[in-house]
């Protein structure tokens, strides 16, 4: 084949090439083509650590609660979940509201607290251009008159996002160590303890950006409007025939109902968690067997049993493990403990939380226990309601089995975190929501810190392989970059390939 020839071959391929790179990009990306949600994600702040020393010092004398299934971190910061919002690409406006709150009480005098400060609903809003700051629902008291005070999405402080830029991002937008500086309304919030332009603890935030949903017409075959294909729930229950309905009695109850579905929230100790990923035990958690992280507690789902409305005796046995490891000397762990298939037991009134317990305390002492009972409750007040048999935040005391389960860490009767479960009587009752964390930064996040211009960190993107930036313009930039560096590699060898032999000739 002559030269021309085959130059004219490749230059065809080329143009195919260009042609169907040119496609791609111009074509409009759902995750960033348009304003849209945010939707689940999480915000993890410290507020001010001196501040925390000073709650819970010798002067103040006071503590500190979380509400709303707000979680810790490492023991000195407050984990916020389930993020909801809108976020503009085009202009990187963002707005995420968080659930969760956090309350600080101390100084009492004469049965109340001179120190009573509320914190909720915090909110991240970053305006185009840059301009960010933290809101946050505010109930304080002031500690000069000791009038209480409450304000809807005060803005507690300036947030610094220099050379980050928010525009473009798409699937998990993830920053961290965001500078914090207290406002005037910070000021008064804090019951003026500190001065406007105070620095606060920096925060750090990962959301989820969806991509815009399918109409309805691409819903999934078969599946009908308002339900979830799979999951059986956002489903509404049909009527029974009256041929169904003529057989059964409507007034005859069945004498104990068997159920496949529900979920246990037991956060096991705050303490016990802080103590393990904290800086004694440097050490970690993990979950296994479909047992969920809800922030704030572990989530074991389904379940299996029966309840008796008669009795309200009830057996239900969920599925899961979570593992507890720190206080690594060596290849191995002081501490290795498995908490597994949790069940809880109702009889008299009396409730039973079960567990399989197998792993290392920091005793020494190994163990593979199964079916050890770890805390006790007061079950009398339980009742089915819309389909579910539901027990939210019911005090739990540690056992005799749960205190050896723990390596003697905690004695008996030691208050542990409040146990929460639902059952589904009814197999169509939807099951209480699970805290939404968002999904796990999948790159390493943008620090939003005093930088040099140099410096151009730029909010993380789902996909790593984007390196953050919009993700059409970035995945089809690259492959335009490769295919001309490919095809222009090759023009160039078929040049010096044909201009080879002059050489040599000349030579």
């Amino acid at each position: 084949m002559s030269l021309p020839s085959r130059l004219r071959r490749l230059a065809a391929t080329l143009v195919a090439v260009l042609a169907a790179l040119s496609a791609v990009v111009l074509s409009p990306s759902p995750a960033v083509a348009a304003e849209g949600k945010v939707s689940g994600g999480r915000l993890d702040w410290g507020i001010r650590q001196s501040f925390l020393t000073y709650v819970t010092g010798p002067i103040a004398k006071g503590s500190w609660a979380l509400t709303g299934g707000a979680a810790t971190v490492g023991g000195n910061t407050f984990r916020f979940h389930s993020a909801n919002g809108t976020y503009d690409p085009a202009t990187g406006a963002l707005t995420a509201a968080f659930s969760g709150g956090v309350r600080f009480a101390g100084h009492q005098e004469n049965g109340s607290n001179a120190l009573d400060l509320s914190l909720g609903r915090l909110t991240f809003r970053a305006a185009p251009g840059g301009a960010a700051g933290l809101y946050a629902d505010v109930s304080s008291k002031s500690k000069e008159t000791g009038q209480v005070s409450t304000a809807g999405q005060a803005k507690l402080a300036e947030l610094s996002l220099a050379g980050v830029d928010l525009r473009g991002a798409a699937g998990t937008l993830n920053l961290a160590n965001v500078p914090a500086t207290l406002t005037d309304a910070g000021a008064k919030a804090f019951g003026n303890f500190y001065q406007a332009g105070t620095a606060l603890d920096p925060l750090s935030l990962s959301v989820n950006l969806p991509a815009a949903q399918p109409s309805p017409a691409a819903a999934a075959p078969g599946a009908t409007p308002g339900t979830t294909p799979g999951t059986g729930q956002g489903t509404t229950p049909t009527a029974a025939s009256p041929a169904a309905t003529a057989t059964q009695p409507a007034a005859q109850a069945p004498a104990r109902t068997e159920f496949g579905n529900g979920a246990l929230d037991w956060g096991v100790r705050r303490t016990f968690r802080d103590y393990v990923t904290g800086t004694i035990a440097q050490g970690r958690w993990e979950l296994g067997g479909g047992a969920a992280d809800g922030g704030a507690f572990y989530r074991w789902t389904p379940a299996k049993g029966s309840y008796d409305p008669g009795t309200g005796e009830l057996t239900a046995g969920f599925t899961g493990t979570v593992r507890f490891t720190g206080l690594r000397s060596g290849d191995g762990y002081g501490l290795d403990l498995t908490l597994a298939d949790p069940a809880v037991s109702v009889a008299e009134g009396r409730g039973r939380l079960l567990a399989d317990v197998s792993g290392r305390t920091p005793d020494g002492a190994t163990q593979q226990l199964t079916g050890v009972e770890l805390a006790t409750f007061d079950a009398a007040g339980l009742k089915p309601e819309g389909g579910l048999l539901k027990a939210v935040e019911l005090p739990l005391k540690l056992a005799d089995g749960g205190a050896k389960a723990f390596g003697g860490l905690y004695p008996a009767g030691t208050e542990m975190d409040p146990l929460s479960f639902a059952v589904a009587l009814d197999p169509a009752a939807a099951l209480p929501p699970l805290p939404d964390l968002g999904s796990a930064p999948a790159t390493p996040a943008a620090e939003a810190t005093p930088v040099s211009p140099a410096a151009s960190p730029v909010a993380a993107a789902a996909d790593s392989s984007t390196g953050g930036f919009p993700v059409a313009a970035t995945a089809g930039g690259a492959v335009l970059v490769a295919a001309f560096a490919v095809t222009g590699g090759l023009l160039l060898r078929r040049r010096r390939s044909a201009a080879a032999p002059d050489a040599d000739q000349s030579a």
